[in-house]
């Protein structure tokens, strides 16, 4: 375990190699150069010149990740971690430093341990999940063009009857996975890291106050928010209210 650990802290030390074109390419190369040189500051800088661009890469979050671990500013690296794990879930390098980072949270709130279908529906509704039903989607689609195509040029081989029925249980699927596709990319944009050490309140501004310390990742309810505050869910399940200056959205 500790050399795995050691493993993943190597891959903090040296940036991933990306080629950057356009107005950004300046400042890609001085961000490099000065993540090399140990000037994290001035790394973090120029990497957020290019994430405020919302590029679609997700190196360009992981590396700012990189910067601001180095700088010690847990909420920053946990919430540009998490930006490039929901445009990469597949990378191992990020979730690993991901964890990592997570793991230097003082007084960490513990998540809940779900009974196996809550389990199996987060994994389900996850954004790796997502990526998958959207190519399910695609494909599904591009079937369905097949066969209506075949079938005005009376070149199926399937009997007609069976033909509407499986053409009518495809349309029927098709619609169900673009619709909880759809739904799983709204819930997966609900998550917030907290920036600083703050305070969920009962109430918006009143009530018994829990401590949140700095990193913590939040989902945000849909619904409910009053000005300044909104209503939240900490990992453990609690909820309550907090200042929407602690926290940026993933």
């Amino acid at each position: 375990m500790r050399a795995i650990t050691l493993l993943v802290f190597c891959t903090l030390l040296l940036p991933v190699a990306l080629f950057a074109s356009g107005n950004y390419g300046t400042y890609w190369q001085k961000a490099n150069s000065a993540y090399q040189q140990k000037n994290y500051d001035s790394a973090a800088y120029y990497y957020e010149k290019i994430a405020a661009n919302k590029p679609t890469e997700a190196t360009i979050y992981y590396n700012l990740g990189n910067a601001y671990y180095k700088l010690n500013k847990i909420g920053n690296a946990i919430l540009n971690y998490q930006r490039a794990l929901l445009l990469n879930p597949s990378d191992k390098n990020i979730l690993d430093n991901l964890l990592l980072a997570q793991s230097r949270i003082p007084n960490r709130i513990p998540e809940a341990k779900d009974i196996f279908f809550v389990r199996w529906w987060k994994g389900l509704t996850a954004a790796s999940s997502a990526n998958t039903w959207a190519t399910v989607s695609l494909v599904l689609f591009l079937l369905l063009m097949l066969y209506a195509i075949l079938n005005r040029l009376g070149k199926s081989p399937v009997n007609l009857p069976f033909q509407a029925r499986a053409g009518g249980w495809a349309l029927l699927i098709l619609l169900v996975i673009i619709s909880f596709t759809a739904a799983m990319r709204k819930a997966n944009s609900q998550l917030a890291v907290v920036m600083s050490s703050s305070n969920m309140m009962d109430k918006p501004g009143s009530g018994k106050a829990q401590s949140i310390p700095e990193g913590t990742t939040i989902k945000l309810s849909a619904t409910n928010a009053r000005g300044n505050w909104q209503e939240v869910t900490l990992p453990d399940g609690k909820t309550g209210w907090m200042l929407k200056t602690d926290f940026i959205e993933i």
